[in-house]
């Protein structure tokens, strides 16, 4: 093999990488929009199932988890207002979860959905998980940074966004 022949098999196989490496980067966000997406739906579902969460008090209830959590709370008062209607509140945290879920899955309303999920994260990490002994155990504050990326740039890719943004630009041309 001449060293031309050399040259363009390197040049070839180095484009292939790099074709490689920007689809690998177009996709990056992917398996985290599915992560947060799956485990928001099933926190919502696992909630809206179990008859012992949705309870003022007992084992496992929502009254019993606030209770716990009010005295430790960044910001008891948000406790204090969960409190006033335990079930209630359970109930449209769940509905919440299951919405940002959906909306995450789909891509569709991505960065209003990843503000849900955020406003979400940050309120469990201010009220139930605000005692954990150290910050980096708190999953809560975990799915907060990583709703930041989908709140900056959407669901470019694979999502009802970039389907809904490509038949508009494609009427306005």
């Amino acid at each position: 093999m001449t060293r031309t022949e050399v040259l363009a098999r390197v040049r070839e196989q180095s484009s292939r990488y790099a074709l490689l490496r920007e689809q690998a980067s177009r996709y990056a966000l992917l398996p985290l929009r599915i992560f947060l997406g799956v485990t928001f739906v099933y926190a919502g579902l696992d909630k809206l199932t179990d008859s012992a969460f949705l309870s003022v008090s007992g084992d496992g209830s929502i009254g019993q988890t606030m209770e716990s959590s009010r005295d430790a709370a960044a910001i008891p008062g948000l406790v204090d207002m969960a409190l006033e209607d335990p079930v209630g509140f359970a109930v449209a945290m769940a509905i919440g979860e299951l919405l940002v879920g959906l909306g995450v899955l789909a891509g569709l309303l991505t960065r209003v959905a990843a503000v849900g999920g955020a406003l979400i994260s940050l309120s469990l990490w201010l009220t139930v998980s605000w005692a954990v002994p150290r910050y980096y155990y708190s999953q809560d504050l975990i799915y907060l940074m990583a709703w930041i990326p989908f709140i900056l740039a959407g669901a470019p890719y694979l999502s009802l966004d970039s389907l809904i943004r490509s038949r508009r630009s494609r009427r306005t041309a």
